[in-house]
This record gives structure tokens, C-alpha cells and sequence, in this order.
């Protein structure tokens, strides 16, 4: 069985692995246009802000390892062309510019995603960087020795995580998003509220509902300043997060894919060409708050994707569980996790819900120290299923966002997670734990609105 892979980050990688060991058989081909595999760009801020000192870290894996394991590896090819009816797979080797192709009986589609880059008057300008990859992380770290304003386009983790590391070692930082809150997909205003205070008490810049409209340059072609409907702001540096798109251009036409080009696949992650399987940024997931598919590029997702390929690889075996796009963030000392629909995005996702939200101690008020926790639980009207919450507290609370998680795949509702059994010890919790009050609050709430 001949299998091609295009694409090895985290789904590839991850489908490599678990096609090794599953099918030691299977001939596998493996292409990547960069020079690296495996790379963790979620830590591409902790790098830039110096917490990790050896990025040799931020790689689970390297071409020497996919090979020991039997995988024919071909770096820093680039795929061109995929005909699906012949199963040929054609590249270019990027250094010598020499035409490569393989056939395939299974083809798997981790090609991942890419910056959105707007098509804004003046982008081209020196100092106007992407942040997806590790060539791109090393540049940011050079270009910002000699940076002292720094502005960030995009409010969501990538970009708030880099106004931290920023802001930490002494920067100028101003965020500029279209968006009215910072982290709106996330986090509803109670939460982006309190964070937003917090980055502004630090000194920095908050641009918010504002679009840039424009760059502007030196006679260097350097830039200088961003420019949006507010106003100009002064930048050294200019890093651009607006979001992702999945790189599906070789697929599109030939399988079935969301308006947003991801790919869409069945329960056990074939596409709609049965040779074809497609996992990570570039695939659609199964979003279990509305049982529908949606773009939503997290490496958690990208991993347990692309492991379900080798499990499926030859015959329906694991079936796809979903996701909740849960997630947490550490930002200037707060601990945030988030999971599910908030109330401001459930609308879009076809659910009617309501929400409560409640503040409480995670421990007695008799331990030493104690710190508040934040959190809001979010449930669909009629039948009072979980399907989104949100915590955020000095305390590191982010693993209840993984509880929250599990409830919403197992279609808890609030009274469920009401009366749970979660341990006490006054240590980590109360007689009751936070969870169990939130939902209590809910019950609560509906037992009113009920009257």
C-alpha cells in the first residue's frame, strides 16, 4: 500500500507516526515545503519573549526520526499538482528545482493553514511580518532588536500572547483589531473586560473596532506607521495576525469543502474521494456544541485528526469524537480557559442560549490565601445542555475548561454537572467545587424564569 502524506506539522506528523506503527506495510511518502517538521507554533510567543532559550524544544519530532521509522521524507518539496483520478501526487524540489511524482493508494491532506494577509495598501513594506512558522519566529526576534514600537494587528491568542512578550521586555506595544474586544472569539465582555483594563494599565495601546486601512514607509521602505479611520500609530515593527486559512488550493474542486476552503470529512476523516483523508488547519472539524462542521485550527485538534488517520487508514476502526474548541491562555498572570460557544457566538452557530455567570473562591476563605475565580456557563434554552463556559482567575483553574469540555461532548446538561461528584479537599476546593456552584447558579436561574 503506497500512502502519501503532503504537509507535516502536527496532523502530519501525527498521521505519520500512527501510520508507521499501524500499518508497518504501507509505503510511505512524505512532502514538506519547509526545512523543519513538527513545529509547535503556539510557543512561537514564549520564543520570541525569551521564556524558551533552546527552540530545539518546540520541535516533538525531525525528518531523521520520520525516516528510522520507515517514511521516505522529501523536505522542502513543494506539491503543485494532486490528480486524483491517476493517484499522482507532483512536486518540485525547492533547491534544485528538479520535478518529482508519486503515486498513491491513500493520500493523506495535512497541508495545514496560513496567515491571512489583507490586501492593505503598503504590506509589502520591510518590517511587516507574518507569525505562523520557525523561520518566521527567528525573524521577529531579529527585526525586533532594533524595534521599539511595535505594533500588533489582531487581537486573538497569537497576537495577545506576542503583546505580552512585547510588553515584557520594555517594547512600545499598540493592538489594533477590527474587532470591538480583544479575544472575541473566545471570551464574552465580562472576561475581555477585565483583560483589557489590565493591558491598558500596563501602558498598553488598545485600538480597538479600528481596520487599518493602511501602511506607511520611510524612504528606506521601511515602516513607520499603521494607519486606520482613528488615526496614525508610530511602528518600528508590524506583525500581522488577522487569523488563519486552510491551504486547500490542490483539493479545491475535486473534494468537498466548507466557503472557507477546509475540508470536509466524514467520522472517520476520509473526504469525500475515498482515497483521500484530510486532518489539522487544513480540515473542517465536527463541532459538538451544534453537532455541525467548523473552521476552527487548533493543534489539539491537528493531532487527535491526524492519529485517527492511521487508525482508519485501511478500515473503519476509531471514529472522530469532535471538538470543542477548548483552549487556555496565560496572559500577565491571569489563567483563562475557554471551551464551547460563547453567548456572543452561539447565535452563528444556530443555538438559542442562556448563560450564567458567577464569582466565587476556588477554596475556603479560612485557608491561608485564597483567589476568585471568574466563570460563566453557557446552555442551550429548553434543554439545558452545556455547550460553552469560561473561566479566568489568578489561580490556575484552566484544567476545569477540560471538565467543562468533556460535559459539552457528553451532552451534559446544567443539572448533571449540578450534582456531579468532584472531590473536596480544602486544599483545591469547597464542599462543593466552583463547577458544581456555576451550575447550581443555572438552575437556579432557570427555576426563576420557570416561576
Amino acid at each position: 500500500m503506497k500512502v502519501v502524506v503532503v504537509g507535516c506539522t502536527h496532523a502530519g506528523t501525527a498521521a505519520i507516526k500512527n501510520i508507521l506503527k499501524l500499518h508497518p506495510e504501507a509505503e510511505v511518502t512524505v512532502f514538506e515545503r519547509n526545512d523543519n517538521v513538527s513545529f509547535l507554533s503556539c510557543g512561537i510567543a514564549l520564543y520570541v519573549g525569551g521564556v524558551v532559550k533552546d527552540p530545539a524544544g518546540l520541535f516533538y519530532s525531525n525528518p531523521e526520526e520520520l525516516a528510522s521509522l520507515g517514511a521516505t521524507v522529501k523536505m522542502e518539496h513543494d506539491v503543485t499538482e494532486i490528480d486524483t483520478k491517476a493517484k499522482k501526487v507532483f512536486a518540485t524540489d525547492i533547491k534544485t528545482g528538479a520535478a518529482v511524482e508519486a503515486d498513491y493508494d491513500k493520500l493523506v491532506m495535512t497541508t495545514g493553514s496560513w496567515p491571512i494577509i489583507p490586501p492593505i495598501e503598503g504590506i509589502q513594506l520591510e518590517n511587516i511580518l507574518l507569525c505562523k512558522n520557525y523561520n518566521q519566529a527567528n525573524e521577529i526576534i531579529a527585526k525586533a532588536k532594533d524595534a521599539q514600537k511595535v505594533v500588533i494587528v489582531g487581537g486573538g491568542y497569537i497576537g495577545i500572547e506576542l503583546v505580552e512578550a512585547f510588553a515584557e521586555s520594555g517594547k512600545d506595544v499598540t493592538l489594533i483589531d477590527g474587532l470591538d474586544r480583544i479575544l472575541n472569539k473566545y471570551l464574552d465582555h465580562e472576561f475581555t473586560d477585565v483583560l483589557e483594563a489590565d493591558l491598558q494599565n500596563r501602558g498598553i495601546k488598545l485600538a480597538l473596532n479600528q481596520s487599518v486601512t493602511a501602511f506607511k514607509g520611510n524612504a528606506d521602505g521601511k515602516v513607520v506607521s499603521v494607519h486606520t479611520p482613528e488615526g496614525d500609530y508610530e511602528a518600528d515593527m508590524v506583525i500581522m495576525c488577522v487569523g488563519f486559512r486552510p491551504n486547500t488550493e490542490l483539493l479545491k474542486g475535486k473534494v468537498e469543502m466548507l466557503p472557507t476552503g477546509a475540508i470536509v470529512t466524514d467520522e472517520y476523516l476520509r473526504t469525500s474521494d475515498p482515497a483521500i483523508f484530510s486532518a489539522g488547519d487544513s480540515t473542517a472539524v465536527h463541532y459538538n456544541p451544534n453537532g455541525g462542521s467548523a473552521y476552527i485550527p487548533l493543534a489539539t485538534n491537528a493531532v487527535r485528526q491526524g492519529m485517527l488517520v492511521g487508525h482508519n487508514l485501511v478500515e473503519n476502526k476509531m471514529k472522530y469524537r469532535g471538538t470543542q474548541g477548548t483552549s487556555g491562555l496565560y496572559l500577565f498572570g491571569y489563567n483563562i480557559g475557554s471551551t464551547g460557544v460563547t453567548v456572543h457566538s452561539a447565535p452563528m452557530f444556530g443555538l438559542e442560549v442562556r448563560s450564567v455567570i458567577v464569582e466565587d473562591n476556588y477554596r475556603p476563605e479560612f485557608m491561608p490565601t485564597t483567589e476568585k475565580v471568574l466563570m460563566k456557563l453557557v446552555y442551550e434554552v429548553g434543554t439545558g445542555r452545556i455547550v460553552g463556559g469560561q473561566l479566568i482567575s489568578k489561580y490556575d483553574i484552566t484544567q476545569s475548561a477540560n471538565t467543562l469540555s468533556l460535559a459539552i461532548q457528553n451532552k451534559m446538561t446544567i443539572e448533571d454537572l449540578a450534582v456531579v461528584d468532584f472531590f473536596f479537599q480544602p486544599h483545591f476546593d469547597r464542599p462543593w467545587n466552583y463547577l458544581n456552584i456555576l451550575a447550581q447558579a443555572a438552575l437556579d436561574q432557570e427555576a426563576e424564569l420557570n416561576k
